[in-house]
């Protein structure tokens, strides 16, 4: 289930609620401005930071339902006496969420979902299902693709699915930016599949399961067919070094170096956004 699914449920399953949002901050804080919850009588979508910040947030929320108050501010210090040692200052936008509102919600959290990056995991086997169930609980477009019918079907379902007998098709289409992890049943496809991804020139990541044996056989390959330089590749992927080969774990180690490859990427594109702009 995607975010704007999880929202749609949420609100159908609570249409009264409360909308918290973090609309203020001055120095360190848990959580960047922005940020948001919902609070329904039992039930809370999102989060605005954890701690006494987000329980403050939640009780002030319930007694506005309770009470039919339509708005509400809180300015929240985060020192000692809120066991929240930030340093900083908070503010805390609280609105009963109307039908516009709930609508301009929706709007907000497909527009976020669009813009995420892509991380394009090529292979649903054992590493590739692990890995997919934690990167959907990541802030990226997470799919899924192999053309094994039976290994699609047990995807995460907040994954998106693809069954394809083209595979490549997926990394042509994939926009700029994004990462690409190679884990098929087959080591000739996954040659195939990481010098196309290589061959991209933009992506974030480049990932293919193996060892330092299967990298060398790959670099071998790529010369062979004139490749360009594979400085981009990432193999062995997740738990390398390590000894441990079982899938929960190299997903685990893949998911920091994808997340990391990412927040680099879009360091950079931050920055050179700056340089045009000045």
């Amino acid at each position: 289930m995607g975010d704007a699914q999880a929202l749609d449920g949420f609100l159908a399953a609570h249409p009264r609620a409360i909308l918290v949002r973090l609309n203020g901050v001055r120095g360190s804080a848990p959580r960047e401005k922005g940020a948001w919850m919902l609070v329904a009588g039992d039930a809370v979508h999102g989060t605005v930071g954890g701690g006494r910040v987000e329980l403050a947030g939640i009780e002030a929320a319930r007694a506005m339902l309770v009470s039919g108050e339509a708005g509400r501010r809180i300015e929240i210090t985060l020192g000692p006496e809120t066991g929240q040692c930030c340093g900083g200052r908070i503010a805390l936008a609280l609105t009963c969420l109307g039908a516009k509102a709930r609508a301009s919600l929706l709007r907000e959290v497909r527009t976020e979902g669009d813009a995420r990056p892509h991380v394009i995991l090529l292979g649903a086997g054992h590493v590739g299902r692990a890995l997919a169930g934690l990167l959907v609980q990541m802030p990226v477009r997470t799919v899924l693709v192999d053309s094994r019918a039976d290994q699609i079907a047990q995807a995460p379902a907040a994954a998106e699915a693809r069954l394809t007998p083209l595979p490549e098709a997926e990394i042509r289409a994939a926009p700029p930016g994004s990462a690409f992890v190679i884990l098929t049943h087959d080591h000739g496809l996954d040659f195939l599949l990481a010098a196309e991804a290589l061959g991209r020139g933009d992506a974030a990541y480049v990932g293919l399961i193996g060892s330092q044996s299967k990298r060398a056989r790959f670099l071998r390959f790529l010369a062979e067919r004139g490749g360009g330089p594979a400085d981009g590749l990432t193999c062995p992927i997740g738990a390398a070094g390590t000894g441990d080969k079982r899938p929960a774990v190299i997903a685990a180690f893949a998911l920091a170096e994808i997340m990391a490859a990412l927040a680099v990427r879009a360091a950079g594109a931050g920055i050179d956004a700056d340089r045009r702009r000045a």
